[in-house]
């Protein structure tokens, strides 16, 4: 009995031999799969996109609408004019968007009158920093938006469009014809893009008892006037 306890020592101590060599095995890949992790995570860290920057939009406010077109030209484009301070569109978020239309009738008796309208619109647009949307861009696409709406108007006639120059980053011109309470109308649009803003500026109008409508070229060369003191006004507004 005391001869086998030597013996005994022996065998537990070479069987001891693999457990350890298979603990140091187990420690070397836990060692290494540890300096794998830091690579790994930074890796996978540089390929999450961060957002494009957007630069501020260029405009901050609008204008008073009504206060956009000077007193002088209203007199001249729209006269007899009823409200001659203009009426104020109603808008439930003055900052973005803002509206003043004038009208008035000429009446001259047996010799006919004429009626005037005179309507202008601001839409402003922010930049979209989460969505990577710049305040111009989605100007650039409310632009194309209004020009297509001045093109489609429902019963429209002779629909004619052009370059307008001299009206922020871009302007286009589109007049047309339309029959409404039983007279024929001519309009004249004018829709500019200055920065972040956009101007949609209609101006029509019609004789009565008699009278001539009024001639597209003159209507339109009007509203081109009227449009540049609308456009110039934005600028005013953010000095």
């Amino acid at each position: 009995m005391h001869r086998s306890a030597p013996r005994l020592t022996r065998i537990l101590a070479c069987a001891a031999v693999p457990v350890m060599l298979v603990v140091a095995g187990c420690s070397s890949d836990s060692a290494g799969d540890s300096k794998k992790d830091p690579s790994s995570s930074s890796a996978s860290s540089s390929d999450v996109q961060k957002p494009a920057t957007v630069a501020p939009a260029k405009y901050s406010k609008l204008p008073e609408p009504c206060k956009t077109i000077s007193a002088k030209t209203i007199e001249q484009l729209v006269p007899k004019t009823k409200v001659k301070s203009g009426t104020a569109g109603k808008s439930t978020d003055i900052a973005n968007r803002g509206s003043c239309s004038w009208n008035g009738l000429d009446d001259n008796g047996v010799k006919g009158s004429q009626y005037r309208w005179l309507d202008v619109s601001f839409l402003r647009y922010e930049s979209e920093s989460s969505l990577g949307i710049s305040g111009e861009k989605r100007a650039e696409d409310s632009y194309a938006k209004e020009i297509s709406k001045a093109k489609s108007v429902e019963g429209a006639k002779k629909v004619r469009s052009s370059p307008a120059a001299g009206l922020g980053e871009a302007a286009t011109a589109v007049g047309y014809d339309l029959e409404k309470t039983g007279e024929d109308f001519t309009y004249a649009t004018v829709v500019a893009r200055t920065g972040n803003v956009v101007i949609t500026l209609t101006y029509n109008g019609t004789g009565y008892a008699g009278a001539k409508s009024p001639s597209a070229s003159d209507l339109m060369k009007d509203a081109v006037t009227a449009s540049k003191e609308a456009v110039a006004s934005v600028t005013a507004a953010n000095k």
